[in-house]
């Protein structure tokens, strides 16, 4: 699918198809090779109280199933 960037004001705007589910806000970034790459903002889940509070924090590591060892967050 090909789109063409317009000017609307002093932007360059590139139309995204109706048939793309989108999201309010966008981070943007442009590729070493002039991709231009949009990321959906999303809350960071640290800063959320609710998700703190519920987190298991422990995490286990593994190589081929096998453990490796544990870490576990302190809330110091």
């Amino acid at each position: 699918m090909t789109i063409k960037a317009r000017k609307v004001g002093n932007s360059t705007v590139l139309p995204v198809p109706s048939n793309f589910k989108v999201s309010a806000e966008y981070n943007v970034y442009q590729g070493h090779d002039g991709q231009i790459i949009y990321t959906p903002t999303a809350p960071n889940p640290f800063l959320d109280d609710k998700f703190v509070t519920t987190h298991d924090f422990s995490q286990k590591e593994a190589f081929n199933d096998r453990p490796l060892g544990t870490e576990v967050v302190d809330d110091d």
